[in-house]
């Protein structure tokens, strides 16, 4: 065959493929996601009277001592970026890892100066993605007497709460229990009508 007789087959077999392959297929799949699993093909979106108010999947910046603080983010040029996933990509030696988790274990400090506990390593070392919406249980109980004080509850009432939303893996081996920290903070703010 010579390359004026190659070109036609050619042409066809790439419009064809282009068409399976970048319409077809992924119409098909976003169908199918969409009609098996609704809520996470929407992005899973978590509402509050109606309105989304953020997502499962993506953490958000809380930072006023009456809500509990997420794990650290990375990301720039705003925490929690999602169209920015990254971590800071700083070696352990590096000084300017050291400092940054320095100023977040002090400004946990400074938000709750009567607590002595040791601080959870995730609420003071950004994740890998810079996007975590958990924490682990030990890092909402070590936050719960500060939230408790700021909004004027008992700790028992914040430390079941967080009991509440504790969410475990379907088996044990598949991972460690976590805590939404969205769906924290939103079942806190019902609980006191904020």
């Amino acid at each position: 065959m010579t390359k004026q007789n190659l070109a036609r087959p050619c042409l066809v077999l790439f419009t064809a493929l282009s068409v399976i392959t970048g319409v077809v297929y992924p119409a098909a799949v976003t169908g199918v996601a969409g009609a098996l699993f609704p809520k996470q093909a929407a992005g899973s979106l978590v509402e509050r009277d109606g309105k989304a108010v953020g997502s499962a999947l993506i953490g958000q910046n809380f930072s006023d001592p009456g809500h509990f603080w997420g794990r650290p983010s990375a990301t720039a040029p705003q925490p929690y970026n999602g169209s920015g996933s990254s971590g800071s990509n700083q070696g352990p030696l590096n000084p300017a890892l050291t400092d940054a988790v320095k100023a977040r274990v002090e400004a946990l400090r400074a938000a709750d100066p009567g607590n002595t506990a040791p601080v959870p390593a995730d609420l003071a070392m950004a994740s890998a993605s810079g996007l975590d919406p958990h924490i682990s249980p030990e890092a909402a109980r070590y936050q719960a007497a500060r939230v408790a004080r700021v909004r004027g509850l008992s700790t028992t009432q914040v430390q079941q709460l967080v009991d509440a939303q504790v969410q475990r893996p379907a088996l044990p081996f598949l991972g460690d229990p976590v805590v939404n920290v969205l769906a924290l903070n939103l079942a806190l703010d019902a609980l006191t009508k904020r």
